[in-house]
Order: C-alpha cells, then sequence, then structure tokens
C-alpha cells in the first residue's frame, strides 16, 4: 500500500488499487467530510462511479490535525491502523463546565480556581497514566439502543453508557497559564480526550473542559508530514 503525505507525486499515487493517505483535517470539518471530499475529488478524476475510502480513527469536528484515511484494497487495513497508539496536543480550560466537555457548547458551572497551584495540577493529571475505565461524553458518536449518544442527549433522554478501557502511555503538562492548561498526551485506542479534561477538572474540584486538540500523530506517522486537504483536492483540478 502507497503512503501518500505532502512529499509525494499525488496524481501518480496508485488510490484506486490501495493507499493510505495523511491528512491534516481541518478545523470545524467532520472526518465524515474529510472521506466524502477525497472520494469525490477521485471519483471525478478517474470517471468512476464507486471507489472505497474510509478513515482510521475519527477526530471530533473542534478538532484538527492527522487523519489516516485509505483507499481501495488498503480499506482492509484500516482496524490495524485504528489499534495504534494516538499522540495529542491541546489545552483544558479550568474553571468550568460544558455538557460537550468543549467549546461547543456553552460554559456553566463557574467555579474560582484561585487556589490551585501547578503542583497540584501536575500530580492530578498525572493520576491517569496507564490502564484504567473511562466514561465517553454523552455528547459522542457511540451508539446505544441504535441511535448516536449525542442524538438522544439533544432530546433529553438519559442513556447510560458503559466505560471503556483505555491506556495513557504519557502525559506531559507543557504550559500553565490559568486557567488554560496545556498538554502533550500518547493514549490508546477509544480514548476520549474531551473526558480526560473533564474528569481532570473534576479530580480538581473545579470543573474543566477541552477548548483545543490537535492530534499529532498515529503510531510512527507524523501529522507534520500530512497533507492539506483543499491543496490536495486542488491539484487534482489543476489549481496547484
Amino acid at each position: 500500500m502507497t503512503e501518500v503525505n505532502k512529499h509525494t507525486d499525488w496524481l501518480d499515487a496508485p488510490y484506486q488499487e490501495a493507499s493510505l493517505m495523511l491528512v491534516n483535517k481541518p478545523l470545524e470539518w467532520t472526518s465524515f467530510d474529510v472521506v466524502n471530499k477525497i472520494r469525490y475529488t477521485l471519483k471525478y478524476h478517474f470517471k468512476v462511479k464507486k471507489i472505497k475510502v474510509g478513515h482510521a480513527g475519527t477526530l471530533d469536528p473542534l478538532a484538527d490535525g492527522l487523519l489516516l484515511v485509505c483507499t481501495g484494497k488498503g480499506t482492509k487495513q484500516i482496524d490495524n491502523f485504528q489499534g495504534m497508539p494516538k499522540t495529542y496536543t491541546g489545552s483544558v480550560k479550568l474553571g468550568c463546565t460544558t455538557k460537550t466537555y468543549d467549546a461547543e457548547s456553552e460554559e456553566e458551572n463557574e467555579t474560582d480556581i484561585s487556589h490551585l497551584t501547578e503542583e497540584e495540577i501536575i500530580n492530578q493529571a498525572n493520576t491517569f497514566l496507564g490502564p484504567q475505565e473511562q466514561f465517553p461524553p454523552i455528547y459522542s458518536a457511540i451508539k446505544v439502543d441504535g441511535r448516536e449518544m449525542y442524538k438522544w442527549a439533544r432530546l433529553g433522554v438519559k442513556k447510560n453508557v458503559k466505560s471503556r478501557n483505555v491506556t495513557f502511555y504519557e502525559i506531559e503538562i507543557t504550559k500553565i497559564h490559568l486557567p488554560f492548561v496545556d498538554f502533550r498526551i500518547q493514549c490508546s485506542k477509544g480514548t476520549y480526550i474531551r473526558s480526560f479534561a473533564h474528569d481532570l477538572g473534576q479530580k480538581l474540584g473545579c470543573g474543566g473542559y477541552l477548548t483545543q486538540l490537535t492530534r499529532t500523530a498515529i503510531g510512527d506517522y507524523k501529522n507534520e508530514d500530512a497533507i492539506e486537504l483543499l491543496e490536495w483536492s486542488g491539484g487534482f483540478s489543476g489549481q496547484l
């Protein structure tokens, strides 16, 4: 399977046979939006009615960074890529919460954080290291009773969501500029960084939510090598 990155001759890649595309997902795009854009571009370029395209691990709309997209017979390898460790950088805002655990919904439950120390924040963050059970956000795409959790939540219907076994391999607090705490995390498949942000706020007794997230790596694949989606699609229409 051919790897398609920013160093590749994009037009010559074997998309119809099997390719792995390293894509820098734009902010506010869904992962499905990216797949649709790639599928449409390739169908138009190759003048075909159908081509297999799929991604190996969802990124929320308010997150950017590395998305692995497989085409052709490469889609058979998606499960292998999904199991690789993920690396993220981002920021948590302490002193309030949101229903979605990120900036997609309004702040609530504002709390004083003047007593917090850097040592306490770092110590509590490190308690997440290793294997543990994590509850996904109720505003997530996990299906319960045939419908995504976020759809139930928007209807005001409460559903019990099961915890997941996840592992945090590395947690580095890179900067503390209250109310914001910047981090770098390497974790296993299925980990919700939004839940980490929420749970860190709970452990500190002040609440918190995710304000920014970038996926910088999946296994040995780096976002610094990823293509810019609109630049890539423009190359097929002679706009480069």
